[in-house]
């Protein structure tokens, strides 16, 4: 039977070594470009050229491809090219096997250089010193709602958000034996916690949860006691050698967590985009719906509405409001001219486009 897969297989290389040809093509190009860049003194990563990029390649396609096989390996192309260009330090929650890198090398691809950051405060740090390009963190997951740390620390520092992924979140219980026998105490971050609540009520009711820096903390902690247990995805199984002892334990099987990612500029319109703001207004009545007012006046949708309680100033809470488009479309950018003027406190995250993987 070998003998019918030789021509099927010789077309293959052949195709194999068309691609590599204009591959490496392409990739002189992204070498010329880079030098062009340096030059002008542009950034290296330009997130809406990528989704340009992808969604061009996107509406080419006849088939049988996927759409959403198409963008992982364009993005790895255009990654290997980025590289060519300069290498691009990005910054994430650790230790490796977290959510916050498999994010970060979905968004990036897999030829960036990532560091492992010990908390979120380091990972902000890492990016505002210029000791790393971007940063990739937590703002939201779909059932268990803001990452709180987060949003602090998006009030507190000057960062820019350029950009944005989704990812599926499945969680698995991870142990060096197999089975659920003997299990002193389950280590994760604590949303991993809450969003396994129910099963770890059912499954190990009495078992101690501890709360630790991230998932994969979990998993390396665990990795050394065979009593211990962890919350954390496959990758983080594969990197520690940990036995799955039960997958996909999430209480919500559309369990998604939303990545933002920092840098040092922002992200050009795309016609999908999203803008991020915090906002307070003087504490009287009717305040908060005169400062929503503009938004309605000139037709932008608010699509993300959230209160914290301030931690200093004249006001008792700040909004992070996330609306669709960019703010220098019209309509946004006539809305948040007048919400500025509304607000006794008005700061701009960034727009950025929108992607889901």
């Amino acid at each position: 039977m070998d003998t019918d897969f030789l021509p099927l297989r010789a077309r293959i290389d052949a195709l194999d070594q068309q691609l590599l040809d204009l591959l490496n093509q392409r990739a002189r190009l992204a070498q010329e470009i880079g030098r062009l860049k340096h030059r002008l003194g542009l950034p290296v990563f330009r997130p809406e050229r990528e989704r340009e990029v992808i969604e061009k390649v996107q509406e080419a396609n006849s088939g049988p491809l996927l759409d959403d096989g198409l963008a992982a390996v364009w993005r790895e192309v255009m990654s290997a090219c980025r590289a060519l260009e300069a290498r691009q330090l990005v910054a994430f929650l650790g230790p490796e096997g977290t959510y916050s890198e498999e994010a970060a090398r979905r968004f990036f691809g897999s030829s960036g250089d990532f560091v492992a950051c010990a908390n979120l405060d380091e990972v902000f740090r890492k990016q505002l010193s210029g000791a790393c390009a971007y940063a990739v963190v937590a703002i939201e997951n779909s059932t268990e709602g803001a990452v709180a740390r987060t949003l602090d620390l998006l009030l507190t520092h000057p960062v820019q958000i350029c950009g944005e992924i989704s990812l599926a979140i499945h969680h698995n219980l991870l142990r060096k034996q197999p089975g659920l026998d003997g299990i002193s105490a389950v280590l994760a971050h604590p949303q991993a916690l809450s969003q396994c609540r129910q099963w770890l009520d059912t499954h190990l009711p009495g078992v101690e949860r501890r709360a630790v820096s991230s998932n994969a903390e979990g998993a390396r902690i665990a990795a050394a006691d065979e009593r211990l247990a962890a919350l954390a995805g496959e990758q983080a199984a594969s990197l520690y050698g940990l036995h799955v002892a039960a997958a996909h334990i999430q209480d919500e099987v559309e369990n998604r967590t939303r990545f933002i990612v920092l840098g040092p500029h922002g992200a050009n319109p795309t016609g999908h985009d999203r803008t991020s703001l915090i906002l307070a207004v003087p504490n009287r009545a009717g305040a908060m719906v005169a400062m929503l007012k503009p938004l309605a006046d000139h037709g932008v949708s608010m699509t993300r509405f959230e209160s914290r309680p301030a931690r200093s100033g004249g006001w008792e809470y700040v909004f992070y409001v996330d609306i669709e488009g960019h703010s220098e479309d019209p309509a946004v950018h006539a809305a948040l001219e007048d919400l500025r003027d509304r607000c006794a406190f008005f700061k701009q995250l960034g727009s950025y486009p929108v992607w889901q993987d």
